[in-house]
């Protein structure tokens, strides 16, 4: 399986350069994303304002746009980043937070996604379903129970990642209870994770942040870096909170554990817990 097989790679591509990522988040998670970058060996920069978002990107090693604040001046912000990303040829990932919630944010949506190119757009099943084709039943920012993979809709969840990436010219990830990580010739299975995750705000923003390390570090092998990201992501989920459990502590300390050990992630450590099926696109 190439994902594991270029595992330590991956790592050590991290380590090497320890790349700076740019960041537009939201005001509500913006600290633990920069946190998490940090965690997961790079530095990171949370630059907004339409002004310099050209600059400060063009001179970092990838960039994350991150759909929760689509107000005001941040539209033109994600455009000036993901466009620059593409004239340097940076990696961009996009993560379209609350798509198909709201007209406005909607049309932002489609406006990114016909002005840029993206390396990888991260989101949970309903949002990456909007995206696709508009079919998402979600309300709000969390997905619709019905969209969710399970173990008998996980692997036609995955062709549909598949086929949409092939049109896309993208690689999708859908976190889930099984997340599914996509180019248009395969897709990865991973059963990493704890459900008590859901329950801390942030966690799908933090691993979008995450996966900006991992293929800033990787550029050319990003289905691979963002499978292994998001694998590891979720075993350090799982060691916070066996943690948590023994020390009969809340979602206070699984935020703070979470952060912990994806900070102590080596490939070592991964490959211990890693989960990661891979599925071929069907014929």
């Amino acid at each position: 399986m190439k994902a594991m097989e270029l595992s330590k790679e991956i790592f050590d591509n991290i380590k090497k350069c320890a790349p700076v990522v740019h960041n537009i988040s939201n005001y509500i998670t913006a600290t633990d994303c920069a946190n998490m970058t940090l965690a997961c060996g790079g530095s990171p920069t949370m630059a907004d304002d339409p002004e310099e978002v050209e600059d400060i990107a063009s001179a970092c090693a990838g960039s994350v746009i991150n759909m929760g604040n689509t107000g005001g001046y941040f539209t033109e912000s994600m455009l000036r980043t993901g466009l620059i990303n593409n004239k340097v040829h940076h990696p961009v990932v996009l993560d379209p937070v609350g798509a198909g919630a709201a007209k406005h944010r909607n049309e932002v949506l489609e406006k990114l996604i016909e002005k840029i190119h993206f390396s990888i757009i991260r989101g949970n099943v309903s949002e990456i379903k909007f995206v696709g084709d508009k079919s998402s039943s979600a309300n709000g920012v969390d997905a619709a129970e019905a969209d969710l993979a399970t173990e008998d809709t996980v692997y036609d969840i995955a062709q549909y990642a598949m086929r949409l990436s092939k049109a896309m010219d993208t690689v999708i990830a859908i976190s889930g209870p099984i997340d599914i990580v996509a180019n248009g010739e395969r897709a990865y299975l991973i059963r990493n994770g704890h459900p008590q995750m859901s329950r801390v705000t942030g966690t799908g923003c933090m691993l979008s942040s995450a996966i900006g390390v991992f293929i800033s570090a990787n550029p050319e092998h990003i289905l691979e870096a963002a499978t292994v990201c998001i694998s590891a992501y979720g075993y350090a989920g799982e060691l916070a909170q066996k943690k948590v459990e023994s020390e009969h502590a809340g979602t206070g300390s699984l935020r703070m554990y979470l952060m912990d050990y994806m900070s102590n992630m080596d490939q070592e450590t991964f490959a211990k817990g890693a989960k990661i099926e891979e599925v071929l696109l069907a014929e």
